[in-house]
């Protein structure tokens, strides 16, 4: 394969936010996948536009560190660690960000982007260490995957009624 600048450039139409999910987000990832050329070099980008009230709800990236930066609006945002010894518990960790505020998510680690403002939209860029973040979206995961988790282990682990379980995974 000839190597060229094209192996090294994506031309993205970012300019006019595109909100249509219910979660009220859209990701624009690039990586790899878009962009030969990050092949190896352990970098992606994304960005996200966030609806007046707009989330990116809680996930993971398997494989990545990520750095956000608010270009427009607000956004509250948090993680939490991983598992601690008993008696601790997982720390949750939040800061309301504003326009130019940077906030890191580290790698594995269950976080999320709430905008709160029920009147404007947000933007933010977001850098994450790997030409292939992977994303583990929790809601989606674990009440809609294909075949579903049992209702019994579902009701045990958040301890609540099997009829609570089937509403979530409905």
């Amino acid at each position: 394969m000839e190597v060229n600048a094209d192996n090294f450039f994506k031309a993205a139409a970012l300019d006019k936010p595109r909100v249509t999910n219910k979660v009220g987000s859209n990701v624009t990832l690039i990586n790899v996948m878009q962009i030969a050329g990050l092949n190896t070099l352990g970098i992606s980008i994304a960005r996200i536009d966030y609806a007046p009230l707009g989330q990116n709800p809680p996930h993971t990236h398997p494989r990545a560190t990520e750095i956000l930066t608010v270009l427009e609006g607000t956004l509250y945002v948090g993680f939490v660690t991983s598992n601690q010894p008993a008696p601790n518990r997982n720390k949750f960790l939040s800061k309301v960000l504003n326009k130019g505020d940077v906030f890191v998510f580290p790698a594995g680690l269950i976080h999320f982007q709430f905008n709160p403002n029920p009147h404007k939209p947000a933007i933010a860029i977001a850098a994450l260490s790997s030409q292939n973040p992977g994303a583990i979206t929790i809601a989606n995961a674990v009440f809609g995957s294909d075949p579903q988790i049992s209702d019994d282990v579902l009701a045990k682990a958040f301890q609540v009624e099997k009829n609570t379980i089937d509403w979530l995974q409905s």
